[in-house]
């Protein structure tokens, strides 16, 4: 498991990290550990909204707006 102590909403350096909110992402050796300033830095990352291609269809970060340079013919 990888550990990571940067709050990744905040993106300050969390000190002590043992006394601090975490969650683990993933499982095994490609799992993640990721320490929180705080419990409502924790809440925000816990609520972003996450696709998970093959698993979910409920959920579609698709943005169906052209982009410059775009065909519009397809």
């Amino acid at each position: 498991m990888r550990t990571t102590t940067t709050d990744p909403i905040s993106l300050h350096d969390v000190m002590n990290p043992e006394q601090h909110p975490f969650v683990i992402d993933g499982e095994g050796d490609s799992a993640i550990k990721i320490f929180f300033e705080n419990e409502e830095n924790k809440r925000t990352y816990l609520d972003i909204a996450v696709e998970h291609p093959g698993n979910d269809f409920t959920t579609n970060l698709n943005n169906p707006q052209p982009m410059a340079g775009d065909d519009p013919t397809h």
